[in-house]
């Protein structure tokens, strides 16, 4: 029997598994059985917990910043490796802290190691905020087909440690109507997948110097969540591209799971985007990975 906690960033739920040590092989068959929501737990991914020097991916975060004592290491619910999770990373944070595997006290930092990097968290007025790190356009947009819309809808491609198209939809109402139980398709479809984010500038869309929209996802290997993290900091940042040079660096993005704050701010070595959140832990229990 393997002991977990359950816990969810605004509804994007996971699995937290702790390994310290990494003594524990999860497949991609038995994270896609935990992840099942009819015979499984149930979740939009697993959270292993494991000491950076514990995993291999961890050489790098340790060398990048030797405090990094604990590493990420997220699956996606079918199983696959993905690079990092906005909203799970504050869900780890936040299981640390409640099992005293870490500390996060007002002012200071606490970094974890992830497959796109070390990543910053720190508490913010609504849980944590995490700094996502340096940004960028991937260069490829692709146009993005989905059933509920009668065209496809050019897309922009955002890298925040993982990939994104984010596409803009006219309304709320064309935004409930996509069908995103279907995957929707991408033309050119990037070479290792992307998130999909469907956006709808609020109105007005800048209210007391901060910006707002509205977002539905479409996760690599998930399918439609209630929130994405990353791609709450990817929906603001196409945003304000398009927008232009006087759009805000503050941002609110209101996903069916709740709302996420977003910030662009400078450093050392170029613009980061920060997100911050709640995060919640609802219940333990064991399962029989066997």
């Amino acid at each position: 029997m393997v002991a977990f906690t359950k816990g969810h960033g605004t509804g994007n739920d996971f699995v937290i598994i702790a390994d310290p040590d990494g003594e524990l092989e999860l497949s991609a068959e038995q994270v896609a059985a935990i992840c099942d929501r009819h015979f499984g737990i149930g979740a939009d991914g697993v959270l292993r917990v494991v000491r950076s020097n514990a995993i291999a991916e961890g050489t790098a975060s340790l060398a990048e910043e030797p405090a990094a004592e604990w590493f990420m290491d997220y699956r996606n619910a079918d199983g696959s490796i993905a690079e990092m999770c906005g909203n799970g990373i504050r869900v780890f944070a936040h299981y640390l802290v409640r099992a005293g595997l870490a500390s996060i006290e007002p002012g200071s930092t606490l970094p974890i190691g992830t497959r796109a990097g070390v990543r910053d968290v720190t508490r913010s007025e609504t849980g944590y905020q995490v700094d996502l790190g340096r940004w960028k356009l991937s260069g490829v947009d692709p146009l993005a087909r989905v059933r509920g819309l009668d065209v496809a809808r050019p897309g922009l491609g955002i890298d925040v440690g993982n990939p994104h198209v984010v596409v803009a939809i006219a309304s709320e109402q064309e935004l409930a109507s996509l069908e995103l139980e279907y995957a929707p398709i991408l033309d050119p479809q990037p070479p290792a997948g992307a998130n999909i984010e469907f956006v709808v500038p609020g109105e007005p869309l800048v209210r007391d110097g901060i910006g707002h929209v509205s977002m539905r996802v479409f996760e690599r290997g998930v399918g439609e969540t209630l929130s994405c993290g990353t791609g709450v900091a990817a929906t603001a940042l196409a945003v304000r591209h398009w927008a232009g040079e006087r759009a805000p660096d503050n941002w609110r993005v209101e996903v069916p799971g709740g709302t996420l704050g977003v910030r662009m701010f400078p450093a050392e070595d170029g613009e980061h985007v920060a997100l911050s959140g709640p995060a919640q832990l609802v219940f333990r229990g064991e399962i029989d990975l066997a």
